[in-house]
């Protein structure tokens, strides 16, 4: 047993229902369509699983996206989202908004379990997508504090090596490539809250603009 508490917030009724008994390692104390919801009933948890889509047919003005993220995390949650999205600029904003992990909907279960762990451990979990566009900011010259260590596993991680193989060319052990790995992922989802968005267009090459749609609204604090 993981000792994992969770909420899970999903409007697909069969995966609202169905993961709790799919994952029987982690204790559900709770289970929401609407961000609203949760927010109202304010249960106690260790992580929060966050759908990022949350609107259909049946509710149409439920708060979902960077806008739930912000929420939840203003009310003291640790949000890891559970989700099909693909694209690497809105999974970006949902860090820049405050959640700290990202799982895939299409993920085994136990990778899926496992990733949960390792978010309630306190480790910042990631997709592929978003390994290849930490190390485009690092090329780019956006995110400029990385040890030569840890550009070594990114250039890797970014590579889809493993860290079996990683190990063979660096010689040093997966344990501690792995823990590079995790400072690494910590230090880019700290940058992408505390970097504002012009500043990542201008990185990416981006039109000034293109990232407003996604990026939780700034504030005075973090960007005068």
């Amino acid at each position: 047993m993981t000792g994992v508490t969770a909420i899970l917030i999903e409007d697909a009724t069969a995966i609202r229902l169905g993961l709790p008994t799919l994952l029987p390692d982690i204790t559900f104390v709770a289970t929401f369509a609407r961000t609203e919801e949760a927010l109202s009933a304010r249960p106690a948890a260790d992580i929060i699983l966050l759908d990022l889509h949350l609107t259909n047919s049946g509710q149409r003005n439920t708060t979902q996206g960077v806008a739930a993220v912000t929420d939840l995390v203003a009310a003291g949650y640790r949000v890891c989202l559970y989700t099909q999205e693909e694209r690497r600029f809105v999974l970006a904003a949902c860090l820049a908004a405050g959640a700290r992990g990202l799982i895939r909907k299409s993920a085994p279960l136990p990778e899926v379990a496992e990733s949960i762990a390792q978010f309630a451990a306190g480790q910042v979990v990631v997709p592929q997508s978003l390994i290849a566009l930490t190390e485009l900011l690092v090329r780019k010259g956006s995110l400029t504090i990385l040890s030569p260590r840890q550009r070594q596993v990114l250039a890797g991680r970014a590579r889809g090596q493993t860290y079996s193989e990683m190990s063979r060319t660096m010689h040093l052990s997966e344990s501690t490539l792995r823990g590079y790995w995790h400072e690494l992922a910590a230090i880019a989802a700290d940058h992408l809250q505390q970097t504002a968005p012009a500043d990542i267009e201008r990185s990416l090459g981006l039109a000034a603009g293109d990232l407003l749609g996604f990026w939780p609204a700034p504030s005075p604090a973090r960007y005068d």
